[in-house]
C-alpha cells in the first residue's frame, strides 16, 4: 500500500514524538472521513508499518505510534 494517502498518514505518525489518538490524526487530515482514516490506519498496522492499540470501550478509540517508538 504505497498510495499518497497512506504516505500522508505514515508521515504524521512517524513525525510525532508521542502516540497519537485517531482524533489527532483526523485533525491533520481535514476533509477525510473518520471511517476511511481508521480503516487505513488498521491496514498500516496490519502491514507492520505502524503500531496501534484500542483504548476505551468506544469504536474508533485508538492510539497510534511509530514502530521504533519504544525500543
Amino acid at each position: 500500500m504505497d498510495d499518497e494517502f497512506s504516505k500522508a498518514i505514515l508521515k504524521i505518525v512517524n513525525s510525532a514524538n508521542e502516540p497519537l489518538e485517531t482524533k489527532e490524526i483526523e485533525e491533520k487530515l481535514k476533509g477525510t472521513s473518520r471511517n476511511i482514516i481508521l480503516y487505513r490506519l488498521n491496514l498500516l498496522r496490519g502491514d507492520g508499518k505502524i503500531k496501534g492499540k484500542s483504548i476505551g470501550a468506544g469504536k474508533g478509540n485508538w492510539i497510534w505510534w511509530k514502530n521504533e517508538a519504544f525500543k
